[in-house]
């Protein structure tokens, strides 16, 4: 599904991406690794291979489109550091060539050293041709001259058909100055969005991005 925000033409990916061909970027949100780990030592028992898929289709994206830079807006890892923390940084050897960019977001508590070690540029916010990325949605992206993109909320949308039936699916949800992607991790919650006047909803449908129409 191609847009146009910012002036820039966006690719939406069935994986919950993007991809900015014109930079030659991916960018994703909320993959919060480590978050298995986390609820394990919890006693909950959730698969730790959760870590794992989000590696592989994070690499199958790569393989795809080739980047040169992957931008994370917020929470690349949900907590602590664990060994699903490690896993990460072997992984990320694989490719030394792509500048990895994490916006942090606030499960990133990581200490500065560590996020150098892991091969991961830090931003608080980052700025890059028209587009103004953070973490968090802010208060005064409604009136900002830059256009926003964001993660944190983990946005879905319930589509209805026929008979009662519906199925809730993660969404993009993009307005006239912010858009908010949905989390590339597989072990998220979700956030029902309200449409606001004038935004368009991109719902996830197996392999492939739909637009949802408001109402």
């Amino acid at each position: 599904m191609q847009v146009v925000c910012g002036g820039e033409s966006l690719t939406l990916l069935p994986e919950k991406a993007i991809y900015w061909e014109k930079q030659a970027a991916l960018i994703v949100a909320d993959l919060h690794l480590g978050k298995a780990m986390h609820f394990r030592r919890a006693g909950i028992a959730v698969p730790a291979e959760l870590n794992q898929e989000n590696l592989r289709l994070l690499q199958k994206l790569i393989v795809r489109y080739a980047p040169q830079q992957i931008i994370m807006l917020g929470d690349l890892f949900h907590s602590q550091l664990n060994y699903q923390v490690e896993e990460w940084y072997v992984w990320r050897k694989q490719f030394p060539d792509i500048t990895f960019h994490l916006v942090k977001g606030n499960h990133d508590i990581l200490a500065e050293e560590e996020y150098n070690r892991l091969q991961i540029q830090v931003h608080h916010e980052l700025k890059l041709g028209p587009f103004h990325m953070v973490h968090v949605p802010q208060g005064d992206m409604e009136t900002a001259s830059s256009y926003f993109l964001c993660g944190h909320i983990h946005p879905c949308v319930r589509i209805q058909g026929k008979a009662r039936q519906s199925v809730v699916m993660p969404c993009f949800y993009f307005t006239q100055t912010y858009a908010v992607l949905p989390a590339f991790g597989k072990f998220t919650g979700r956030h029902f969005i309200r449409f606001a006047s004038g935004a368009k909803v991109y719902a996830v449908l197996g392999n492939e991005v739909v637009e949802v129409p408001a109402g």
